[in-house]
C-alpha cells in the first residue's frame, strides 16, 4: 500500500489544504479484479481468459491467482478444462479481508515494524497511532463490502469487459429476448 501527501498551495498564506489518500498495490487491485471476474461467470476461467479481458500480464496474474487460491478464496483446476472458480459464494468474500490477506501494512510507515524502524522520534510522535487508525478506519470499512457488493448488474459488467453498452445504457433494458408476434 502507498500513502501519498500531496501538498497543494493557495494564493494566500494561509491557503494551504492537505490531501491525503491511500493507493492498493497493483496486486490487490488485480486480485479484486480475478474475483469481480469469478463472480459473473458460472464457468472456469483461465488466468489468460481474464488478463486477456483486462489487457493486464498473464505473469502477474498468475502470482494474483496463486495467493488468492493459498488464501482460499478460489480454487484452481489444473489441466486441460481447468480454470479458477470461486471457492466460496461472493456474498462470504470480505473485501477487507481481501486487501488484509494481499497487501502488507505492517510496513505502511516505518515505525509500524519494530524490527526494522530506525526513526529517532518513534514513540515520541503521534504518527504512529494516528496512522494505525486511518489505517484500521479504512479496513473496518471495506470490510463492509462483499464481493457481490462489487459486482452489482452482472450484465453491465459483463458488457463493459466486451467493450459494449449495456442493455441499460442503450435503453434496452427489458427488451432482450423478447418475441413479436406479426
Amino acid at each position: 500500500m502507498v500513502f501519498y501527501i500531496l501538498l497543494i498551495c493557495g494564493c494566500g498564506l494561509s491557503n494551504i489544504q492537505y490531501t491525503t489518500f491511500m493507493r492498493l498495490s497493483l496486486h490487490t487491485d488485480y486480485a479484486l479484479r480475478v474475483l469481480m471476474y469469478l463472480a459473473t461467470t458460472d464457468e472456469l476461467a483461465s488466468v489468460d481468459r481474464i488478463a486477456d479481458a483486462f489487457g493486464i500480464s498473464r505473469n502477474h496474474l498468475m502470482k494474483v491467482a496463486k495467493h488468492l487460491a493459498d488464501g482460499g478464496y478460489i480454487e484452481a483446476k489444473r489441466g486441460r478444462g481447468g480454470g479458477l472458480a470461486l471457492a466460496m459464494p461472493k456474498r462470504e468474500i470480505s473485501v477487507g479481508q481481501v486487501v488484509r490477506s494481499m497487501e502488507s501494512l505492517s510496513g505502511f510507515v516505518e515505525c509500524f515494524t519494530p524490527e526494522t524502524n530506525k526513526c529517532p522520534i518513534a514513540g515520541a510522535c503521534g504518527l504512529q497511532g494516528a496512522l494505525g487508525l486511518a489505517v484500521g478506519d479504512f479496513l473496518k470499512r471495506l470490510d463492509g463490502f462483499s464481493l457481490q457488493d462489487l459486482v452489482p448488474d452482472r450484465n453491465r459488467f459483463e458488457a463493459r469487459l466486451r467493450g459494449l453498452p449495456s442493455l441499460k445504457a442503450q435503453g434496452l433494458a427489458g427488451l432482450n429476448n423478447r418475441r413479436t408476434h406479426d
